[in-house]
C-alpha cells in the first residue's frame, strides 16, 4: 500500500504530489503508516477507543516467522504478545516430557497468541510454533503492562480482551483433551 500525499521532497522544495518511497525519510513514513494501519485494523482491537492506539503503537513491531519456527516456549519468560496478521500458529503442550507435543489449538489470521505475559509469574503455559509462514504484530509485554498500569481504563479494556483469549484457549484445551481421551462431551 503506497499512499500518495502532498509532502516536501528531501531537497525541501514543494513539487506537488510525491510518492513517499523516494529517500529514506519517506520509506520510514510508509513503514510507520503501514504498521499503524495493520495494528489499528486487527480485530483484537475492535471498538478500542481511538485515544489508546498511540499507546499501542509505541510498543509494537511487525515480525515474520518461518514455517516450523518456534515462537514461544513453555516455561520461558513471556516477554511478548502476538496478534497474527497472516499465517497459522499451533499452540502445543508436551504430552510426555521431552518426547513430543500435541497441538491444542491452531490459530490463524486475526487471532491472538499468548496471555501469560499479563499475569505473574509472566511465564508461558504453552509452546507455540508457526505451521506456515506467519506475520504478527508483536508487543513488548513490559511496555504494554506499564501502559496498562499508567492508564487504568486502557488496562481494564486490555484485561477484558486478554481474558477472552484465555477463555477460548481453555475451552479449546478441554475439547482437545476430550478428543484425546475419547470421552463424549
Amino acid at each position: 500500500m503506497v499512499r500518495i500525499e502532498k509532502t516536501l521532497p528531501i531537497g525541501g522544495k514543494p513539487n506537488g504530489l510525491v510518492a513517499p518511497i523516494f529517500g529514506k525519510r519517506y520509506i520510514v513514513k510508509i513503514a510507520m503508516k503501514m504498521h499503524e494501519d495493520i495494528l489499528t485494523q486487527h480485530p483484537f482491537w475492535n471498538n478500542l477507543p481511538p485515544q489508546y492506539f498511540p499507546l499501542l503503537i509505541e510498543c509494537a513491531s511487525i515480525e515474520r516467522f518461518r514455517s516450523g519456527e518456534q515462537i514461544i516456549k513453555k516455561g520461558y519468560d513471556a516477554e511478548r504478545f502476538y496478534l497474527i496478521n497472516y499465517g497459522k500458529v499451533a499452540l502445543e503442550a508436551a504430552y510426555v516430557s521431552g518426547e513430543g507435543f500435541i497441538t491444542i489449538q491452531t490459530l490463524g489470521a486475526s487471532e491472538a497468541v499468548g496471555w501469560s505475559w499479563l499475569f505473574p509469574p509472566h511465564q508461558w503455559h504453552f509452546s507455540a510454533r508457526a505451521v506456515e509462514p506467519t506475520e504478527a504484530v508483536v508487543f513488548k509485554a513490559d511496555a504494554l503492562r506499564k501502559k496498562a498500569k499508567e492508564t487504568p481504563a486502557f488496562g481494564y479494556d486490555l484485561a477484558l480482551r486478554v481474558g477472552g483469549i484465555m477463555m477460548k484457549q481453555l475451552q479449546a484445551t478441554q475439547r482437545r483433551l476430550l478428543d484425546i481421551c475419547e470421552v463424549p462431551a
